[in-house]
């Protein structure tokens, strides 16, 4: 009989275990994808801004050579990051696409002018930046005019500031609701444990002696939490990478190292720092105060 119940207790202690760091690992997965997305915002930003497009339309009457000759002088330019050359016959094709009919054999002509699409570099997209290069890119004999979308520039540039201010918001309530949820794992972890502490106590044990194989075993708990925790991000995000596959780089050898060392470490802290408190208040319990 006694066998059966010191097995019973086991297998409960065992599954407690396994419950804590399931459950723990899943907050802790949570404040990975918030760790992820705050690294990812930048580049995101970054992203978005290098990939807003203004045409340089060419003058009917430019020749080859020196449509080559200005394209070669805008790479050179700092703040352009890359050029690409649109032929009056593929600028007809893509509008032919875009608007549904073959407006070309309509008028009888292409009245379209070729053009190169400049991308800028990020710190160069913004609207006064802008300005200032479209005057420097119309001092080129070939160029006749240059065009570019001021609104999803402009509404880029005016909400990046608060974007990265409600994220910032919005991981500092998941990482206190984060801290709650492990904090209380590991208090009803503990909680099974109080009255073995009481015993401790009864027989003399110091309360460092009673606090060591707790944190310990805190110690042990956050790094299976954490390793279980990055293998599942990281699985993820490269499955998620690869269904955004040219648009943003979600994981990269410097992202992985601080998901990586971020989660490893606040997997061990949390999990010291609310064994340290729980197992401190049942140590300040008498034994009647342990059954309430």
């Amino acid at each position: 009989m006694k066998t059966r119940d010191s097995r019973n207790i086991k297998r409960r202690l065992r599954s407690s275990y396994v419950t804590s760091i399931i459950s723990i690992s899943l907050v802790l997965i949570m404040l990975g994808i918030v760790v992820n997305l705050v690294l990812n915002t930048h580049k995101i930003g970054v992203f978005v801004k290098e990939n807003i497009v203004f045409t340089v339309v060419l003058k009917e009457s430019v020749k080859e050579a020196d449509r080559l000759q200005l394209q070669k002088n805008l790479d050179a330019l700092r703040y352009i990051k890359s050029t690409e050359y649109v032929s009056k016959e593929k600028a007809a094709k893509d509008f032919q696409q875009e608007l549904g009919e073959d407006f070309v054999n309509f008028l009888g002509f292409n009245p379209l002018l070729p053009s190169i699409e400049v991308k800028l570099h990020a710190a160069y997209a913004n609207k006064d930046s802008i300005t200032q290069i479209k005057k420097e890119i119309l001092k080129f004999d070939q160029v006749k005019e240059v065009s570019y979308q001021e609104s999803p520039l402009n509404v880029i540039n005016d909400n990046s500031k608060k974007i990265s201010l409600s994220i910032l918001i919005i991981c500092g309530i998941l990482f206190v609701i984060a801290i709650s949820l492990i904090n209380n794992t590991i208090r009803l972890s503990i909680y099974s444990k109080r009255f073995i502490i009481n015993t401790m106590q009864l027989v003399g044990a110091t309360k460092s002696f009673i606090r060591k194989p707790f944190l310990y075993k805190s110690v042990l708990q956050g790094i299976y939490c954490s390793g279980v925790a990055i293998g599942i991000l990281l699985l993820f995000f490269n499955w998620l990478e690869h269904q955004l596959e040219g648009i943003v780089k979600l994981i990269d050898i410097d992202t992985v190292f601080i998901l990586c060392s971020t989660l490893l470490l606040l997997g061990i802290c949390i999990n010291i720092i609310s064994t340290w408190f729980i197992v401190n208040k049942y140590l300040r319990l008498n034994t009647e105060e342990l059954y309430y």
